[in-house]
C-alpha cells in the first residue's frame, strides 16, 4: 500500500479506483489505520472495521460488476450529527451515549448510493453547539497544525481529519458558520450550501431554519463532487427541502473569472480583524484580481447585529428541538427520581453539557410570555434586514469574500470561562447563515504561528457552482490546500 495513498484527493482516489488500480477495501483499511495512528487528536467519536470493511467488499463487487456508482470507494466520514445504522450516532452529547438509529439520514445514504464507504463518525461540539468543538461530551478535538489549538466548531472532527489525512473528505453541518470556520481554522476546503439545498432528514436539530448539512474536503473540487451527490429535494422527509434537482457542480470549475465583481464588505475589515489573518485575506484577494476579478467595495450595515439575532433564534429552537430529550423513548435516563418530573429534571440536568443548557435557557427565556415580542420577533425582523442587505449588495457584485473568523485557531481552554468570545469569533459567517445563502471557505494563507487562514465567499441563492468555480481558480493559481500540517 503506498505511503502517498492518504495525499490524494477525492478525484484522484476515485480514478484510481475505477480504474481498479486499487480497491475499495485497500482504501479503507488504509484509512482506517490513518485514524487508529493519529487517535490522539481526537477526531473519531466512533469506529467499526467489520462495518466499513463489508461496505467496502460490497462496492467492490458493484465495481467489478460494472456498476460503480461516481464516488465508488472513496471512504467518507461523518459528523456525528447525522443518524447512521452502521454506527452509533451520539451528536457529542452524554444524552445520546450509545444510540443506535434505525434509520439513515438522507445526506449519509446518499453518499452511500454514490459509492462512498464509511469510516466512521467523527467528533462535534455537543449537538452542534460551540465554535472550539471543546463542547464534545466525550473529549476535544486538537488541531492537527497546532496540538495546543482547537479546530474550530461545532464539526472540528471533520475538519481535523480531513486535515490530518485521516479520511479524504468529511460531512459537517453549518448553523452559524460549522462548516467555514473550522475549515478555515484547519486549512481545508468547506461548503455550507443554500439552506434547503441538502436535506435535513437524520440530521439531529439544533437550528431548524438554519442547520444545513456540507461537505468538507481538500479541495473545491472535491467539494464539488461531494455536493452533488448529496443535493437535491427531499419533500416527503424535509418539508423545508427545495424543489430544485440535484445538479454537477464540477461543469463549471474550470470557467474563467474574468470580470467577475468580487465584492468586499468593509465591516468584514474593522478593528476586530487581527492583522495576521487581513494580510492572508488580502493576498487571496489579490491573486483573484491577477486571474481577472474585479474588486467591488460594499457594505453590509447589520452585520454587527447578526451576532445578537443569532443567539435569539438560534437558542429559540434549539430549546424547541431539545425538548424531545426527556428520558421517556430514547437516550439517557436518569437511574434514581421520584416521579416523572423528578425524571425529566434529573435526565436532563445528567445529560445535557453547560453550553447546552446554557442554549436551552436562553432560548426558553426569549420564548416565553411576555418576551416573545420583545426579542424573538425583533429577532426574526432584523434577520428578513440582514438577508435585504444582501440583496442590496448583490445588485454591485456577483460575489462576495471576506475573513471566515477574525483570528487564527486559539488555545485549548482560552474561552473556558468567556462563552461570549466564543460567539464573537462568529461575527462573520453568521449573516449568510442567517440569510440562508450559500457560503464556503478556502484555504488563503497562513497567519501567526503558521496557522492556516480561510477565504470566506458568499454566493446569492443556489449559486454554489459560482462559489465553487471561484474556489477552484484560486486554488490552481495558490498551493495552500496542498500543505499538510506536520507529521501528518
Amino acid at each position: 500500500m503506498t505511503n502517498a495513498l492518504h495525499d490524494m484527493t477525492v478525484a484522484q482516489l476515485a480514478a484510481r479506483l475505477k480504474a481498479r488500480e486499487l480497491s475499495a477495501v485497500e482504501a479503507a483499511q488504509h484509512f482506517l489505520a490513518r485514524g487508529r495512528q493519529h487517535a490522539d487528536l481526537g477526531a473519531y467519536l466512533a469506529t467499526d472495521d467489520d462495518a466499513t470493511l463489508a461496505q467496502a467488499r460490497a462496492v467492490d463487487a458493484r465495481i467489478a460488476a460494472g456498476d460503480a456508482p461516481p464516488l465508488a470507494g472513496v471512504p467518507v466520514a461523518h459528523k456525528d450529527i447525522f443518524v447512521t445504522t452502521d454506527f452509533p450516532t451520539t451528536a457529542g452529547s452524554r444524552m445520546l451515549q450509545g444510540y443506535r438509529s434505525p434509520f439513515e439520514s438522507t445526506v449519509t445514504a446518499r453518499l452511500a448510493g454514490a459509492g462512498m464507504v464509511c469510516l466512521g463518525k467523527l467528533n462535534c461540539d455537543e449537538f452542534a453547539m460551540g465554535s472550539a468543538n471543546e463542547n464534545s461530551a466525550f473529549h476535544p478535538v486538537k488541531n492537527p497544525w497546532d496540538t495546543s489549538r482547537v479546530p474550530g466548531g461545532s464539526s472540528g472532527g471533520s475538519a481535523a481529519a480531513v486535515a490530518a489525512r485521516l479520511a479524504p473528505a468529511a460531512t459537517g453541518t453549518d448553523t452559524g458558520g460549522s462548516i467555514r470556520q473550522p475549515a478555515s481554522f484547519c486549512g481545508i476546503t468547506g461548503i455550507k450550501p443554500t439552506y434547503g439545498r441538502a436535506s435535513r432528514f437524520g440530521l439531529i436539530a439544533f437550528a431548524s431554519s438554519l442547520d444545513q448539512a456540507g461537505p468538507m474536503a481538500r479541495t473545491a473540487e472535491d467539494c464539488a463532487l461531494l455536493l452533488s451527490s448529496l443535493c437535491g429535494p427531499d419533500p416527503d422527509r424535509d418539508s423545508t427541502s427545495l424543489d430544485v434537482p440535484a445538479e454537477d457542480f464540477t461543469r463549471g470549475l474550470h470557467d474563467g473569472i474574468d470580470g467577475l465583481r468580487i465584492g468586499v464588505p468593509k465591516e468584514f475589515f474593522g478593528a476586530g480583524l487581527s492583522d495576521d489573518v487581513r494580510a492572508a485575506i488580502d493576498g487571496a484577494l489579490a491573486e483573484l484580481r491577477k486571474l481577472g476579478a474585479t474588486l467591488v467595495d460594499i457594505s453590509l450595515p447589520r452585520t454587527e447585529l447578526a451576532i445578537p439575532v443569532y443567539y435569539i433564534i438560534a437558542p429559540a429552537e434549539a430549546s424547541s428541538n431539545l425538548s424531545r430529550f426527556d428520558g421517556v423513548k430514547f437516550g439517557h435516563r436518569a437511574k434514581h427520581y421520584t416521579d416523572l418530573e423528578d425524571m425529566y429534571k434529573k435526565t436532563r440536568a445528567e445529560g445535557f453539557g453547560d453550553e447546552v443548557k446554557r442554549r436551552i435557557m436562553t432560548g426558553t427565556y426569549v420564548l416565553s410570555h411576555g418576551y416573545y415580542d420583545a426579542y424573538y420577533l425583533q429577532a426574526q425582523k432584523v434577520r428578513r434586514m440582514i438577508a435585504d442587505d444582501f440583496q442590496r449588495a448583490f445588485t454591485e457584485c456577483d460575489v462576495i469574500a471576506g475573513p471566515v473568523a477574525p483570528s487564527v485557531a486559539w488555545h485549548l481552554g482560552d474561552h473556558d470561562k468567556d462563552p461570549l468570545a466564543d460567539y464573537l469569533a462568529d461575527i462573520y459567517t453568521l449573516p449568510a447563515s442567517l440569510a440562508g445563502l450559500p457560503g464556503m471557505s478556502v484555504p488563503a494563507g497562513f497567519g501567526e504561528g503558521g496557522l492556516p487562514v480561510g477565504l470566506q465567499l458568499i454566493g446569492n441563492y443556489l449559486q454554489e457552482g459560482r462559489l465553487l468555480n471561484v474556489a477552484h481558480r484560486l486554488q490552481q493559481a495558490t498551493d495552500f490546500h496542498l500543505r499538510a500540517p506536520e507529521g501528518c
